[in-house]
């Protein structure tokens, strides 16, 4: 695949939107036997990933993010809860651990942390990884020091998706700018976390804001080592209720774009499982997925229930990624 070049003419490193615009669009069978060969280059093809979500801060958030539950603005009927304890928190996760996840991630429904909750969520960050978790959280932006108090706690990954594009983004969200997000992620960066950002599908964007968006991702001064591409699951009374779905086929051409442009990232397959077939599923996974989120719930959404996940793992014969695998 080329990249940009330079007044030049020299190989910048990045991805120009006109490649991969052409790769997206290549045919079906060629784009997942190019995406299925990276991803065996770089991963063991029959591993998957399990992470487990957890809502430390439900509801409340004072975002206008269009596709969530959780905005204060939308009358989702979704009641606001107060930040979880810290031992209920260690217990979920143990749990977690005990039903073979190798990451726990850690979500509030803030539009940024507060210095006084600091402490906090230090304590369950050192509380978790004791149990021999990789840890991750989603809080909303952070400043640099919070990043640093973050990071000196051991937090091994952040997560701040971009969504979508950059164009596309203000029809989306109105209360912080697409700037914003990458300044987030910058500062995760600059702390020495690893970087957890992805998208949503299904929003009402173009098949160019989904490229657009992963063209992004992958021209980050280094990208994401997690790549979450969620599938939007409509809220009654968000903006985006009656959005209409994404055609399967793009889904699956989305991930598949995602495993080429960044071979070394985990790509996970995340919210909007729900919808997806065990057929399509499988469609993602031999693209390059390699990650999921495992659990009856994902924040305050239906995710498949661990029983069906045993099930679809043993029909396609994959099996669960071992933690010192995961790097």
């Amino acid at each position: 695949m080329g990249g940009e070049k330079d007044s030049e003419g020299a190989e910048t490193g990045r991805t120009s939107l006109a490649d991969a615009k052409i790769i997206y669009n290549s045919s079906f069978n060629d784009l997942l036997f190019r995406a299925q060969s990276v991803h065996r280059e770089n991963f063991d093809p029959n591993a998957v990933q399990i992470s487990r979500l957890l809502s430390i801060k439900t509801g409340g958030c004072a975002e206008d993010c269009g596709y969530c539950s959780q905005s204060a603005r939308s009358p989702t009927g979704l009641k606001a809860s107060r930040l979880m304890m810290v031992e209920k928190v260690l217990a979920e996760a143990q749990k977690a651990k005990a039903e073979g996840a190798s990451r726990y991630c850690m979500g509030a429904a803030w539009r940024s942390p507060k210095d006084r909750d600091m402490e906090t969520l230090v304590a369950m960050v050192g509380g978790v990884k004791a149990l021999g978790l990789e840890t991750c959280m989603t809080l909303g932006m952070l400043s640099p020091e919070q990043a640093g108090t973050l990071a000196e706690a051991g937090l091994d990954y952040y997560n701040h998706n971009i969504d979508t594009s950059e164009e596309f983004y203000p029809q989306v969200i109105t209360t912080r700018t697409f700037a914003d997000r990458l300044e987030t992620l910058a500062n995760v960066r600059d702390a020495g976390m690893k970087v957890c950002a992805g998208g949503i599908l299904g929003m009402g964007e173009t098949t160019d804001d989904r490229i657009s968006m992963l063209v992004t991702l992958a021209n980050l001064p280094e990208p994401p080592e997690s790549v979450p591409i969620n599938m939007l699951i409509p809220i009654p009374g968000s903006r985006l209720a009656n959005a209409e779905p994404v055609d399967p086929i793009e889904f699956v051409r989305t991930i598949a774009l995602a495993r080429i442009l960044m071979p070394r990232s985990h790509v996970r397959l995340s919210a909007g499982r729900t919808q997806m077939s065990d057929e399509m599923q499988a469609l993602c996974f031999f693209a390059g997925a390699n990650s999921i989120f495992a659990g009856d719930t994902l924040l305050t959404a239906d995710n498949p229930g661990e029983d069906h996940d045993t099930a679809m793992f043993r029909r396609l014969g994959l099996m669960p990624m071992e933690l010192g695998l995961t790097e």
